[in-house]
């Protein structure tokens, strides 16, 4: 089948099964729902931060992490939270570059909800963040589950990043902090300006594919 066919049925599937599919922020009052996929293994094994073990714990990485983060949203079923999605930039040169993260309670996954919730984002973040020009995602190479979510909302696979540095614990927390090496697969969603390429930080020189092999 091709890619459209299968975003189609996808998208379809998530709007006939979850038609109140909604994003807002998240906030301390949803701790219990935070913690129902913050503390599934199953569900972080591919987070940058430990299950949380206790709702304390949960409390305060919303209280100061989540609310005063530039965005993030909780994916809602009935306005009640399943997961989150989220969007940081860059700083510095990088600034109008976005990179895209999300995570999902297990009872949900392969229903096309993380799918739908990515393209709500593609749709509104331009606008939200005049500012933003490329928003683009890293994936682990074992995380084919998330790859096939990226590819169905029409992320492009650009290339994988060997032995990537990451920090993997919980933030404020040096005692289960560790620098881990791993591979992740490149993926862009979206430039502002369609058709050009990256050169020298987006917010510098912005060439199209011709102009930049030349």
């Amino acid at each position: 089948m091709e890619v459209t066919s299968v975003v189609q049925l996808d998208q379809t599937k998530a709007k006939d099964e979850y038609p109140n599919l909604s994003l807002r922020p998240l906030q301390v009052s949803d701790v219990d729902d935070f913690m129902v996929w913050a503390s599934d293994e199953k569900v972080t094994r591919f987070c940058t931060w430990e299950p949380y073990t206790n709702k304390e714990d949960g409390l305060n990485y919303i209280k100061n992490i989540v609310v005063p983060h530039p965005w993030l949203r909780a994916i809602c079923i009935d306005d009640r939270p399943v997961g989150a999605i989220s969007v940081s930039a860059n700083s510095g040169n990088d600034k109008c570059r976005g990179e895209l993260g999300y995570v999902l309670a297990f009872k949900y996954w392969g229903k096309g909800i993380v799918t739908r919730a990515v393209m709500m984002v593609v749709e509104t973040i331009f606008v939200e963040w005049p500012h933003l020009e490329r928003l683009e995602a890293l994936v682990d190479v074992e995380n084919v589950g998330s790859q096939r979510v990226l590819e169905k909302a029409g992320f492009q696979r650009e290339g994988v990043l060997r032995k990537y540095l990451i920090v993997k614990g919980r933030s404020r927390d040096r005692k289960t902090r560790g620098e881990t090496e791993e591979d992740f697969v490149s993926y862009v969603g979206k430039w502002r300006n369609a058709g050009a390429c990256l050169y020298g930080g987006c917010c510098g020189l912005l060439l199209t594919p011709l102009e930049l092999y030349q």
